[in-house]
């Protein structure tokens, strides 16, 4: 069956007027579905058309459908998680990549692929201040890079892996505070959960240089082999930052991996005053970023960098023939450097935002987020009922209602239940505590009022 030009044209006239309306006014939708687990599924067909659908029939029923199940990342009161909002550039680039539907594995395969993803990740590179001599390569999401950082760790500290398995007694470290990608990534390599040391946090949910490296000398006196040391700037739970300095320092003394898990904060190293919090940055062995957190780049962009991409190729590289590329020094294969084959040309939604915006652009929505977080914080701490649980370094603002945990949990249930915001969780020195994060890139000063006017109402109910 042939490609209908005509029928392709007409609804893709009319969805990107919906797009360009969606953008307008994300608003109008609630945050999240007055639904029920399995009610998409019960709406649905069991089974697919034995003979083919107009295509407009499936475009209508996304819309009537799909879009009632959906969670409005897009939405100025989405405050969950981190902010993942799509902006129009990025979206304008998924739709030529979609069209072109380019495989590049390799260069053979696709030029564009490889060369302009060296091309938008130096750009990158540059606004983040990191140093010229790191290689950058886009995988999909943060736990991925994290993997990638943390198997070209082990083929230093243990090359015979790749034939034999991860020898016992490898370790890695990390903060209590670190996401949970670094326990997957373990879990993956085979290194096992008891050789992952989680270093305990002070006061400010930072780890504890002292306490690291009193755990590495007793496992080097245990005969153990300690391996990678994963820092953090920007954690998920409070977006604290580890003391990188100090802790690269510990790396250095003991010739241990550095990755360094900055995947949502990364990008505030384009902002001057926040250089103190990366001093070191460029002495890592591994930095993962994620343009797609709070860079306003569709899902899925997340970009790691290292110093030794001949260590990272040589942990994955594996080429029968049938895959045989140039081998020009300058055709970059990106096969060689992970475990996945297929790859999507993500890179031209990253080149297409970082030209409409610029540097300048990404740094003021960068500053006002961080100034609507300040504000909210301020709000927090001006009523008596609340209290702060973290310190606010970048946009997020972790708060609690004096008093019991059950009181915490249901005066989250009844936000959340309200479908106006979406706020999310995390237990901070055993105590629950709710979380508000901003990085939307609709999001104004009269949402933040909005939702906390909302908290508040919540709270005067329960109290």
């Amino acid at each position: 069956m042939k490609h209908d030009a005509a029928e392709f044209r007409k609804l893709g006239h009319e969805v990107v007027e919906w797009m360009a309306n969606y953008f307008a006014d994300p608003a109008r939708f609630p945050v999240t579905p007055t639904m029920r687990p399995g009610d998409l599924i019960d709406r649905l067909p069991r089974s697919g058309p034995l003979t083919g659908e107009p295509l407009a029939k499936s475009v209508e029923d996304f819309y009537k459908l799909v879009m009632p199940a959906v969670v409005h990342w897009n939405h100025p009161r989405f405050l969950n998680y981190f902010g993942c909002s799509a902006s129009t550039p990025a979206v304008l680039a998924e739709m030529l990549v979609s069209v072109v539907n380019t495989n590049g594995f390799n260069w053979t395969a696709s030029p564009a692929v490889a060369e302009l993803e060296e091309v938008a990740l130096g750009w990158l590179r540059q606004w983040m201040g990191i140093s010229s001599n790191f290689f950058g390569i886009i995988y999909d999401t943060a736990s991925t890079s994290t993997l990638h950082a943390l198997a070209a760790a082990r083929e230093v500290s243990d090359p015979d892996s790749r034939q034999k398995g991860t020898r016992p007694g490898l370790r890695i470290y990390c903060s209590d505070q670190a996401h949970s990608s670094v326990d997957k990534a373990v879990l993956t390599l085979g290194i096992g959960l008891d050789n992952l040391q989680k270093i305990e946090s002070d006061a400010q949910f930072s780890m504890k240089p002292d306490l690291l490296e009193a755990r590495i000398q007793a496992d080097l006196a245990a005969g153990l082999l300690p391996c990678v040391i994963v820092a953090t700037i920007g954690t998920t739970s409070t977006t604290s930052s580890d003391p990188l300095r100090e802790v690269l320092e510990i790396a250095k003394k003991y010739k241990l991996w550095l990755h360094v898990d900055t995947a949502y904060a990364g990008v505030t190293a384009m902002l001057p005053e926040y250089a103190a919090w990366f001093d070191g940055l460029s002495e890592a062995d591994s930095i993962v970023v994620n343009p797609h957190k709070w860079m306003f780049v569709t899902v899925d962009t997340s970009v790691l960098y290292t110093r030794h991409p001949k260590v990272l190729r040589r942990a994955f590289t594996y080429n029968p023939e049938y895959l045989t590329s140039s081998q020009d020094p300058r055709a970059v294969n990106l096969m060689d450097y992970g475990f996945q084959l297929g790859r999507r040309f993500r890179a031209v939604k990253l080149w297409f935002v970082m030209r409409y915006f610029g540097l300048e652009g990404i740094q003021k929505v960068l500053r006002g987020h961080m100034v609507l977080a300040r504000n909210f914080q301020a709000l927090v701490e001006a009523d008596e009922r609340f209290e702060l649980t973290a310190p606010t370094p970048f946009s997020t603002v972790c708060f609690r209602l004096k008093g019991s945990d059950p009181v915490n949990r249901e005066l989250l249930a009844r936000v959340n239940a309200t479908h106006d915001t979406f706020i999310s969780q995390t237990i901070l020195h055993g105590r629950f505590c709710l979380r508000v994060a901003v990085g939307n890139i609709a999001t104004e000063q009269e949402d933040m009022e909005a939702v906390w006017q909302l908290i508040q109402r919540e709270a005067d109910s329960i109290l």
